[in-house]
């Protein structure tokens, strides 16, 4: 099965690919919904996943949060069709082993989104890192340790997307969200962007097929 809200994050995250890096990809989108659509075991699913990447090269940048959505839909579509408490079995937790150094922080803000959603209340940039990720907490210093970058940049939800841009450069390579901050910042910066303020997004994205595929996957869960 595969979750709505996945299908149209896949095909918007294409588009937006596409458009950014020249590359015509969207002849691939039916490859990734096969996927996202087979009836198998979660892992089946990632080594499919993985196939057409490999088959894809020009596509690597966006294999991981892919892996994502994959996730999202895993949690969303097929779990389901397992029993109530699958998530809490060894069989997951053998999965989860196993999957440990896949993915991004997108999941996580996904997730989020989700449950903005559900609750219907308004994503906003302290409320994911307060009420959501709870970092503040002494238990969640992992959370906390990941999006300092963002803890102390803030203010940039006030900024330019160009004083974003300039942070997110700067960021060590070893940040678990050096890739992630910019498209993420200026979505919290503005959810419901219009076609001027996009294209000014896209202008000064450090890398713009990734930063706009992301971007455009964000946007669809809204």
């Amino acid at each position: 099965m595969i979750d709505p809200k996945i299908e149209v994050a896949l095909g918007a995250a294409l588009q937006a690919f596409s458009q950014q890096s020249g590359l015509d990809v969207s002849h691939i989108h039916q490859e990734f919904q096969t996927v996202y659509e087979l009836e198998d075991d979660f892992l089946t699913k990632v080594d499919a996943l993985d196939e057409v990447f490999n088959n894809h090269p020009q596509l690597e940048v966006l294999r991981e949060v892919f892996f994502d959505l994959l996730m999202i839909n895993f949690f969303s579509a097929d779990v389901k069709k397992l029993e109530e408490d699958y998530l809490d079995t060894p069989e997951w937790e053998d999965i989860e082993e196993q999957t440990l150094d896949r993915g991004t922080e997108l999941l996580n803000l996904l997730l989020y989104l989700n449950e903005c959603e559900d609750e219907d209340i308004e994503p906003e940039l302290e409320d994911y890192l307060k009420e959501f990720l709870l970092v503040d907490e002494d238990e969640f210093q992992d959370e906390y340790r990941i999006y300092e970058p963002v803890i102390a940049h803030q203010v940039l939800m006030e900024s330019p997307v160009e004083e974003i841009a300039k942070v997110a450069v700067k960021l060590p390579e070893d940040s678990e969200l050096k890739e992630l901050f910019y498209p993420m910042m200026c979505f919290f910066q503005n959810t419901n962007p219009t076609a001027d303020e996009k294209n000014n997004i896209a202008a000064n994205a450090v890398s713009k097929d990734f930063d706009m595929a992301v971007f455009s996957i964000l946007e669809s869960f809204i």
